[in-house]
C-alpha cells in the first residue's frame, strides 16, 4: 500500500509519522491488492485545530473521511475510525453483491435452514367495473378507504386511471394517457 503524507503548518515528529503510519497501515485489510492501493494523507494545523483528511483508493474502492480536533494523535484515531467504518460497509456491500449474483437465476422453493421461503403465487383475483369519478372524488374516496391505491374511470377522459397514496401522505396518480 502506498501511503503518501502531507504536513502543512508545522514540521512532524518522527514519532507522528510512524504512528500514523502503522495506524493506517491497518487498512490493508480491506483491500485484495495492496499493490493497487494508494492513500493521501494531509495533515495539517490552523491556530488550535489539528485537521487530518485522508483519500482511500483501491480497485474497486474510493473512501475519504476528513476529522478536526485539539490533538493530532486524536485526529489520526478519529479519521481512522472514520476510514474503517466506510471501508467495513463497502466491503460488505461487494460481499452481498457477489452473493447475489452467485445465487441461481430462479428457484421456486429456497430453503434457509428451518423455514422455507416460496416465490409469491397469486391466489385471488378479483374483476369489477370502475366508477367514472373525477381525479378529486377518486382522492377523496382512496382518504377515506384503508387501501393503498384506488383504480377508477377517468370521468374527464374516460380512461382508466389509479390513484395510490405516497409514503409521505400525499397523492399519486398513473394515468396512461391514451
Amino acid at each position: 500500500m502506498n501511503v503518501a503524507f502531507t504536513f502543512k503548518n508545522f514540521d512532524a515528529s518522527e514519532h507522528l509519522k510512524e504512528y500514523a503510519n502503522s495506524r493506517f497501515s491497518k487498512l490493508v485489510k480491506y483491500v485484495s491488492n495492496p499493490d493497487n492501493t494508494d492513500m493521501q494523507v494531509n495533515l495539517s494545523v490552523d491556530k488550535f485545530r489539528h485537521v487530518a483528511e485522508v483519500v482511500f483508493s483501491s480497485d474497486h474502492m474510493h473512501v475519504s473521511a476528513y476529522e478536526v480536533s485539539e490533538d493530532m494523535y486524536s485526529t489520526v484515531d478519529m479519521v481512522l475510525d472514520k476510514l474503517e467504518a466506510q471501508l467495513r460497509r463497502a466491503n460488505e456491500k461487494m460481499r452481498s453483491h457477489r452473493r447475489k449474483e452467485a445465487a441461481p437465476a430462479r428457484m421456486d422453493i429456497l430453503s434457509y435452514g428451518e423455514e422455507e421461503y416460496r416465490e409469491p403465487v397469486i391466489v385471488e383475483s378479483d374483476s369489477f367495473v370502475p366508477k367514472p369519478m373525477s381525479v378529486d372524488e377518486a382522492a377523496e374516496q382512496l382518504q377515506t378507504l384503508d387501501h393503498e391505491f384506488l383504480v377508477f374511470r377517468n370521468a374527464d377522459n374516460e380512461a382508466i386511471n389509479v390513484i395510490y397514496r405516497r409514503n409521505n401522505g400525499d397523492f399519486g396518480l398513473i394515468d396512461p394517457g391514451y
